[in-house]
């Protein structure tokens, strides 16, 4: 792993990040989510809610859910199941919706932006369609949503709970964003040489990102468990979206300055080697 190479690219993309465009780019996505989940939760939120609510008094899941809080010390949370698992069932939604937005909308522009600015003399090979980055990334999302929903029970399990939900998180980031950082610049030999070569640090990169995206999680969590959570239900939504925004397009950025300067290293290495033979 090229640790100097990691915290070189974490800073340039925090500059990045905070740079006119970028902040301008991410309020496109920022208004888009809002509009949509705003609408959709306004007109449907409590009709899912009762949906939940009716499935969990006549399954049989609500009296092992309730004895399940009983013996882990944790009765009181059985007031709030219901909105609980109603709001992170909903999350893999609006973070696939999210990282869709980004992906189609800001990426691309970011990546054109830090290309044109600090890698001018970086050939753009284009070994990534817009559609097969999109493939990519839905056959991701859906790998990614089953098992999110298949951990869902280890909420109730916090030490488990807070490694798994990062390594889900490095997971969708590792695959995600350094596919798209190769698309506009590499070759598809060119990406695959560098997921081999850089596969440890793009790891610890996803693992970083993972642990930190599970940061609106703990916030949306906090909302379900308020008692007053209908009242300020839109105020739990827009922060939880700005923050996974954020975090979102900085780990675009990162990937972005770390992908590139492995490739430029890359085509010098190979363009020493075959000018030497």
């Amino acid at each position: 792993m090229n640790l100097s190479a990691v915290l070189r690219s974490w800073s340039r993309a925090f500059v990045a990040q905070f740079s006119p465009k970028v902040l301008l780019l991410s309020l496109v996505p920022l208004v888009l989510s809002l509009m949509l989940w705003g609408g959709l939760m306004w007109w449907r939120m409590q009709s899912i809610l009762d949906f939940v609510q009716n499935f969990y008094v006549n399954h049989e899941s609500g009296s092992s859910a309730a004895q399940l809080l009983n013996s882990l010390g944790l009765l009181a949370l059985k007031t709030v199941i219901v909105p609980l698992v109603t709001m992170w069932a909903l999350l893999p939604v609006m973070i696939m919706t999210s990282l869709l937005f980004i992906g189609v909308i800001v990426m691309p522009a970011v990546g054109r932006i830090i290309g044109k600015k600090d890698f001018p003399q970086l050939e753009r090979r284009q070994g990534g369609s817009f559609f097969s980055s999109l493939g990519f990334s839905l056959f991701t999302f859906f790998l990614f949503t089953v098992l999110w929903i298949v951990t869902l029970p280890l909420i109730f399990f916090p030490p488990i709970y807070v490694v798994v939900q990062p390594l889900l998180w490095g997971w969708l980031t590792y695959r995600i964003m350094a596919y798209d950082a190769l698309a506009l610049h590499a070759d598809p030999e060119e990406r695959k040489a560098l997921f081999a070569q850089h596969r440890g640090s793009f790891l610890v990169m996803g693992l970083i990102a993972g642990w930190v995206g599970t940061l609106p999680g703990a916030f949306w969590l906090g909302g379900a468990m308020s008692v007053a959570y209908v009242a300020f239900f839109p105020f739990f939504v827009s922060i939880a979206i700005w923050l996974y925004l954020v975090i979102f397009i900085y780990t675009g950025c990162w990937f972005q300055y770390y992908c590139l300067d492995a490739l430029q290293e890359l085509r010098a290495k190979t363009s020493n080697a075959v000018a030497t033979q």
